[in-house]
């Protein structure tokens, strides 16, 4: 995973939900939701699944983008997962965390 970059992701938790956050350091914020230090909302609704992950050249257009999704309702979110599953998440790859 390339960490330079302002990245927006979509994580999938045990019990069905989804977590939008954003970070400029993915490997770092995953080992950090793993520890269970990172948002209050992942502790103890791990193991949690990347699903979706953006990256953008500028924190502005990153935290822009995250708002975007958390305002989308549930089915949208699942329609944007799904889309970019289909491409491949343009080179990352889903994991468990």
């Amino acid at each position: 995973m390339d960490d330079a970059k302002h990245t927006v992701y979509i994580l999938k938790c045990k019990d069905g939900s989804l977590y939008t956050g954003y970070t400029n350091n993915l490997t770092k914020r995953l080992q950090m939701h793993r520890e269970g230090k990172g948002a209050k909302y992942t502790r103890g609704r791990g193991p949690l699944e990347v699903v979706y992950v953006e990256h953008f050249p500028s924190k502005e257009q990153a935290m822009q983008r995250e708002y975007r999704i958390k305002q989308l309702p549930r089915k949208e979110k699942d329609i944007l997962i799904r889309d970019r599953m289909e491409e491949g998440m343009q080179g990352e790859s889903t994991k468990e965390l």
